[in-house]
């Protein structure tokens, strides 16, 4: 028989990549991250009785988390990311859909992901490479390629809209295998 620590151990297990990978999308701070992880984890397990299964516990977590680096950043008195609740909503849309993905685990996603990196042209794996991987600026990148932001800003536009239509495709292609 399954305690409540079992389950609440299992599901943080089968939350915690994703979990970072939201915090890490908000928060350049590696530390503040790793705090940020920890004080959900606490907070869900003081708080996973008011947890309604019904619903999904990933989205429940990350609101947690999400409410927890809005008054990370409050404390701070900055918001470099200008976070706020709609972009903590319009986040949770970009990780839902990636969630309820059945069968899947976040490492075979970051695969796709990386094989779609792979497929994109020299210049634009390099400019994302740049800015999302290496957390670059834009004047960084406008500096290290020796281009103008325009440049830079095109550049990610392309490769963001090229992935987006990549991973659609194998994700569809994925779905339909299983």
């Amino acid at each position: 028989m399954s305690t409540a620590t079992d389950v609440f151990e299992i599901l943080m297990r089968e939350h915690a990549e994703m979990l970072l990978a939201f915090l890490r999308s908000m928060v350049r701070d590696s530390h503040a991250v790793d705090d940020l992880f920890q004080e959900t984890m606490v907070i869900a397990w003081r708080r996973i009785d008011d947890f309604d299964r019904s619903r999904s516990f990933g989205k429940w977590i990350r609101g947690i988390a999400g409410k927890l680096v809005l008054a990370h950043f409050r404390k701070a008195g900055k918001n470099p990311l200008h976070c706020d609740s709609s972009t903590l909503d319009w986040l949770e849309s970009r990780f839902e859909p990636v969630e309820k993905l059945k069968g899947d685990t976040l490492e075979l996603k970051l695969k796709m992901l990386k094989d779609c990196i792979a497929a994109l042209s020299d210049e634009n794996r390099k400019t994302i490479k740049a800015r999302y991987l290496e957390l670059n600026s834009l004047e960084q990148i406008v500096s290290r390629f020796g281009i103008t932001i325009h440049t830079a800003k095109k550049r990610l536009y392309r490769a963001k809209i090229q992935l987006e239509s990549c991973l659609s495709k194998k994700l569809l292609t994925w779905e339909e295998a299983s």
